[in-house]
């Protein structure tokens, strides 16, 4: 990876999303862009400071990376480039979009927000949509639920990865990914749980590296496709979810959200989204 983006918003769960995204970009070498827009959705100026964005250098040196009162200089001196940007605009979403398609992130990280219901429709969704519409590999952190990355101390605790796979879209692009953020964490070994709903033809067959001390188990079940992967979270207790995904697919789709969609709404664990 060579840039990552990361929209805030000042909130406590964004900050945990920073957390996750300053770590891969420390890990990978990567520039950090984490941006904020200027207006609210109403259209009001929005009342912020540059001291209200994330402190990087204050999280790096709270994790021993850098020491006490290091400065810009420092952060690039260990591989990393970080920019604040402020973008304007009354739709957030459009805003951030019109940034990416300028400037194309290997990957987004995302605060994510469990809605479901009245709550969904009277609320403007802006992590989803963005995924979506710019097509980039997506870190979902979720608001409420558990991170990999401590935000206190910037430990990783990455052990347990679940992978949904169906014959479409293909799944071995979302385990190949999965293989190459454990290897850039530096994680070893780690259990990864392959799970297909549905008889069908069952099991994609995927391509499995032959790693000593790396496990891989196969787990086909029957029945509601979003139900059985929320089952399987809640039971399993991953570190994290990754799923490939296709964006909507018919009218069905639009009306209550893809299987990608439905499950991030529910989800406990941080979920990374492939495009396909």
């Amino acid at each position: 990876m060579h840039r990552i983006f990361h929209p805030s918003d000042f909130t406590p769960a964004s900050e945990v999303a920073f957390a996750h995204a300053l770590k891969l970009a420390l890990k990978s070498k990567a520039a950090l862009e984490i941006a904020h827009v200027e207006r609210h959705l109403d259209g009001t100026e929005a009342d912020y400071h540059w001291t209200d964005f994330p402190g990087t250098r204050a999280t790096l040196a709270r994790w021993g990376v850098l020491p006490s009162g290091a400065a810009r200089e420092d952060v690039l001196k260990i591989g990393i480039d970080v920019k604040k940007i402020v973008l304007e605009g009354k739709d957030p979403v459009a805003s951030m979009l019109t940034y990416c398609r300028r400037h194309p992130p290997d990957l987004l990280v995302l605060a994510s927000h469990h809605r479901e219901g009245l709550s969904r429709l009277l609320h403007h969704e802006i992590a989803v949509p963005l995924a979506r519409q710019s097509r980039a590999m997506t870190l979902f952190v979720p608001q409420d639920g558990r991170g990999f990355v401590s935000n206190e101390n910037g430990a990783v605790t990455l052990r347990r990865i679940l992978i949904p796979v169906d014959h479409m879209p293909n799944a071995q692009t979302a385990l190949n990914e999965a293989l190459v953020l454990t290897n850039e964490l530096g994680i070893s070994p780690a259990e990864f749980r392959l799970l297909h709903v549905g008889s069908g033809n069952g099991m994609p067959a995927l391509e499995l590296p032959e790693w000593p001390d790396w496990k891989f188990e196969k787990h086909s079940v029957n029945g509601d496709v979003v139900d059985q992967i929320l089952h399987e979270e809640a039971e399993w207790f991953p570190d994290l979810m990754v799923l490939a995904t296709q964006g909507h697919r018919d009218f069905l789709d639009a009306l209550r959200g893809s299987t990608t969609e439905r499950v991030l709404r529910a989800a406990r664990c941080p979920v990374l989204t492939i495009p396909t």
